[in-house]
């Protein structure tokens, strides 16, 4: 057990671990913007991250001394033919990768060993923390890569021609001297293919959803937050139970039922399924919330003669705004990105939802650009607004968790 508590041993295995998670990032992200074919290689990347931070550890953890030290370190290597990032270019450019990486690596060194303070014995605290760093920053590299790499990938490949992706299409890097054509599948997505109108029917649909979810599920949920009647209990716990029901095992009958009411390739059709998945969720989100709000404001509004309605609108809605703009921000996301039903119900292409017409982009007689800009057409819009509400939605998702 002591070992585990040696500083040199420490270092030593979390600096190779952290040196061959900072080269296969490195190489992977140099590969993708420049199309070369840059591989990491992890025996060296093991042996020079173990070398680099027992320097760090003997030295001290000096910020400039281990910068120092560690890019000097990795341009020797590939000088000498060693380094830990390989690629098929020419021995200047090899010592510039290799020497950033270096860079990078004598930077996160001495806040990776922040606690340590030499290589001899070391406190539970200082290893826990070294150890902790070590993941969170491994946490941030692997989360951000498979949230960031897929959508990289499907941005550079919409703004390709056809024979850019014949000819390599494993390059996602871009020509920028072609200016305005690089956004050509673009523009002929909305010229040739209609995507404005799928636009607006997501957006309208979306926005619908919203306002149906919330008619229902707020006098919904406030019966079963405040007000007292047989049943109550069982109701309350029951909301989510839909949710255990998949909708594909619902969607033979769903459809049956749609084509012989007429409601089938309909946006009436659409709005009255649509709200069936989101009312349960927003039950249960704003059911929380209105049990932490403090009754004698209530009831003080009910003692001034406001019926129970009154209340709702004047005295709980108002306070209620935090939870309201997350609930509505979750259902719009839900309806935005929904694809199962709107397949199965929409045939009509001018009733087309935006995942609906991206699903008819993949043929193989429609070039693949368009549905990665159909892609990204998609993406981009929810992006951004959850990023705009987010602090919204946070606060209302917590808000309700503390009674007040």
């Amino acid at each position: 057990m002591r070992i585990f508590l040696n500083g040199a041993f420490t270092a030593a295995l979390l600096g190779a671990l952290w040196m061959m998670v900072l080269a296969t990032t490195f190489a992977v992200a140099a590969a993708f913007a420049t199309g070369e074919a840059f591989r990491p290689d992890l025996l060296l990347s093991l042996l020079w991250g173990l070398i680099g931070s027992l320097a760090v550890v003997y030295t001290g953890p000096g910020k400039s001394l281990s910068m120092v030290i560690g890019a000097a370190a990795l341009v020797a290597l590939s000088v000498i033919g060693l380094p830990p990032v390989v690629a098929e270019l020419s021995l200047t450019a090899r010592i510039l990768v290799n020497g950033a990486l270096g860079l990078i690596f004598g930077l996160s060194q001495p806040v990776l060993l922040a606690e340590v303070t030499g290589p001899g014995s070391q406190t539970r605290h200082a290893i826990e923390d070294a150890v902790i760093r070590f993941l969170t920053g491994f946490g941030y590299i692997f989360f951000t890569a498979i949230v960031a790499i897929p959508f990289y990938v499907m941005v550079m490949t919409s703004l390709k021609s056809q024979s850019e992706l014949l000819k390599n299409p494993l390059d996602f890097s871009i020509d920028l001297s072609k200016g305005w054509d690089l956004f050509r599948s673009y523009v002929e997505l909305f010229r040739d293919f209609n995507f404005g109108d799928y636009l607006l029917n997501s957006m309208l649909i979306s926005v619908l959803t919203v306002f149906i979810t919330l008619l229902f599920s707020v006098p919904g949920a406030y019966a079963v937050a405040r007000l007292r009647f047989k049943g109550r209990a069982v109701l309350s716990r029951s909301i989510l139970l839909i949710y255990m029901v998949p909708i594909i095992v619902l969607a033979l009958p769903i459809y049956i039922a749609f084509s012989v009411t007429g409601l089938r390739n309909t946006v009436v059709g659409i709005l009255l399924i649509y709200p069936v998945t989101t009312i349960p969720v927003a039950l249960y989100m704003l059911q929380g919330y209105f049990r932490g709000l403090p009754h004698e404001i209530e009831e003080a509004g009910l003692m001034d003669g406001l019926s129970r309605l009154a209340v709702i609108w004047k005295i709980t809605l108002p306070l209620s705004l935090p939870a309201l703009a997350s609930v509505s921000l979750y259902v719009f996301m839900i309806a935005w990105n929904e694809f199962l039903l709107a397949f199965m119900l929409l045939d009509d292409p001018s009733k087309f939802t935006l995942t609906r017409g991206i699903a008819s982009l993949n043929s193989s007689e429609i070039p693949r650009q368009h549905l990665m800009a159909g892609s990204v057409i998609a993406t981009v819009p929810i992006m951004v607004l959850f990023l705009g509400l987010e602090r919204f939605m946070t606060k209302g998702l917590t808000a309700g968790s503390v009674k007040g």
